[in-house]
């Protein structure tokens, strides 16, 4: 088996999720996010864009529903031993098969939690699964029950997440050498992904946010990037991935003259992100990670060019993201605990000037307060 952990841990998670159900009354748990099952079983996989489904019983009993194509990738990848195939063909209803894989485990009447808030899950799916359940099992949605399990990482996952960090660092260097005026900023995306590839890591679940100029304020994706102009702005999201545990960073690179604009929202981001990063220990909420971003910044001036949320937890993450929850906003109650992973970033924009800037990293929690696996720069980085 190709596993990223030991069968032992693989299998102290599965109780854990085991008491987590029993706790809420739960027979067992239909699991549908590639995040659970990787964290469960090992079973990793980009199968989860068609339908598969995973059970795993109060008792510790577990199947998986899937296609074909993904037979010997849950064989190699995953400690699960019960694998179901449903068959592709015109008119399949895959959710018939997953009820059927449930009567073998003797689920008739059972009560049983979905995660329901899965990307694999498809509202359509959902209805599919919904009525092939329909007086065969109760059914509730218990989307957060392997998530919050997966909030506090063992010694081995901070080892990946570690290992993110550094090849996310190593992609901050080459982006802060290569942008210069005129160079592609595809070129320089290009660039970035080198050391993380040749390290051993992912492509990371999300596209990286990257722009110049005016689509410098554009915290989203975008196709078409240009060139690097004589005096830019060119904004920077991105993570590395390892064993797809994820470390991001934010910034953003000048070129030419620097106005004094950018440099006091440089200032004000750095003092935030410094801010937020002291509240970061156990004990504090999430919620008062955000009160500090959000009071350092207002006494900054900048009242209404920042959002309305300034982080999330990082851990492993499947496409089409690599944010996780709980995000970091305001009143969030999530009460932080050592093992837990951030990542943190100031974003001020301001549509009325054109001019943006940004400053965040990942750092665990740790017992005396935040470990910083990937560094933002503490100066503005001018080319």
């Amino acid at each position: 088996m190709a596993l990223h952990f030991s069968t032992q841990e693989l299998a102290a998670r599965r109780r854990r999720a085991c008491r987590a159900m029993v706790a809420r009354g739960l027979d067992g748990l239909l699991i549908f996010r590639q995040e659970s099952m990787y964290y469960l079983t090992g079973y990793d996989t980009s199968g989860y864009s068609m339908f598969q489904g995973m059970y795993l019983g109060a008792d510790g009993a577990l199947a998986l529903c899937t296609r074909s194509a993904d037979l010997r990738q849950a064989r190699i990848t995953s400690v699960i031993r019960d694998i179901r195939i449903w068959r592709d063909r015109q008119g399949a209803n895959p959710a018939e098969d997953l009820r059927d894989m449930l009567a073998s485990y003797r689920c008739r009447g059972k009560r049983l939690g979905i995660e329901y808030h899965a990307y694999g899950l498809t509202a359509q799916r959902g209805l599919m699964v919904d009525a092939a359940l329909n007086g065969f099992c109760r059914t509730e949605d218990a989307s957060d029950l392997v998530r919050l399990l997966r909030l506090v990482k063992s010694p081995a996952e901070l080892r990946y997440v570690r290992r993110a960090g550094k090849l996310a660092d190593e992609a901050l260097a080459v982006a802060n050498r290569m942008t210069v005026p005129r160079a592609p900023v595809g070129g320089i995306y290009a660039g970035m992904l080198g050391p993380i590839v040749a390290g051993d890591g992912d492509p990371s679940a999300s596209r990286w946010p990257m722009g110049s100029g005016r689509e410098a304020l554009l915290v989203r994706y975008h196709t078409g990037h240009g060139k690097v102009r004589p005096r830019d702005q060119v904004t920077f999201e991105f993570a590395a991935s390892y064993r797809h545990y994820h470390a991001a960073l934010m910034h953003v690179v000048l070129t030419g003259r620097v106005d004094r604009r950018h440099e006091a929202m440089f200032r004000a981001c750095r003092d935030a992100l410094k801010e937020c990063e002291a509240v970061l220990r156990p004990g504090r909420t999430v919620g008062d990670i955000y009160d500090a971003h959000a009071r350092v910044l207002t006494r900054a001036g900048y009242k209404g060019h920042f959002l309305n949320a300034c982080g999330y937890t990082m851990g492993a993450t499947y496409p089409p993201t690599w944010m996780d929850e709980p995000m970091i906003y305001a009143g969030n109650s999530q009460v932080l605990a050592p093992g837990m992973v951030f990542f943190i970033h100031m974003i001020l924009l301001n549509s009325k000037t054109g001019l943006s800037m940004c400053l965040g990293e990942t750092s665990i929690v740790t017992r005396r307060g935040a470990e910083p696996v990937t560094h933002a720069p503490r100066a503005l980085v001018t080319n």
